[in-house]
């Protein structure tokens, strides 16, 4: 075997998915001998292993990023990790409810901040979308706002990122646990490119 297979192996291994399970991208890489198979499980070890966010928490928007990417198995194989570490079914479900919550804001106000320059009346309108979940959410107003973060990050909606950040730091978080946020969602983010 050689060592970028058994570095592909452990990845899975790590993630609670069976080895044999057949990634075209990922197998790709080990047989074109690239040595970024093992970056990748480096730095999903080192973006796990985080000082500022407990393991349910990395698991949890870990999870919503891979939800949020539609990979499915990598989304399950997070979630279940959540769940080992403590998470609930309802804080579970309302990851998977905040992903497809920031997929509706971020392409809305995406649109919103791309166009108010050349068109006003649209700031003035309303947005029409419920958003209920945010008042007043299980996993707690801190933690879902970091989550909404970490996943508008990935989106690349300006605005939602702003506002998400103000909103993290109001509640009490500081920069390093916020920066450990999305340096996990912008490596999940990879590792989809990689599995999906």
């Amino acid at each position: 075997m050689t060592e970028l297979l058994e570095t592909k192996n452990d990845l899975l291994k790590d993630l609670g998915i069976a080895g044999e399970t057949i990634f075209n991208s990922l197998d790709k890489m080990v047989d074109g001998e690239t040595k970024y198979v093992k970056d990748l499980r480096i730095n999903l070890k080192n973006t796990i292993n985080s000082g500022h966010l407990s393991f349910k928490e990395t698991y949890l928007i870990a999870g919503a990023v891979a939800v949020n990417e539609k990979v499915k198995l990598l989304a399950n194989a997070f979630l279940n990790k959540a769940e080992e570490n403590g998470a609930t079914p309802a804080e579970v479900a309302e990851t998977i409810a905040c992903a497809s919550l920031l997929a509706t804001n971020n392409v809305f106000y995406r649109y919103k901040h791309f166009i108010k320059s050349s068109n006003e009346k649209y700031q003035n309108m309303p947005a029409k979308i419920k958003m209920n979940i945010m008042m007043n959410p299980v996993l707690g107003k801190e933690f879902f706002e970091l989550m909404s973060l970490a996943v508008s990050a990935v989106n690349g909606c300006e605005s939602c990122v702003n506002n998400h950040e103000e909103s993290v730091r109001k509640l009490g978080s500081g920069e390093e646990r916020i920066f450990d946020a999305i340096r996990l969602a912008s490596v999940i983010k990879g590792l989809t490119v990689a599995l999906g």
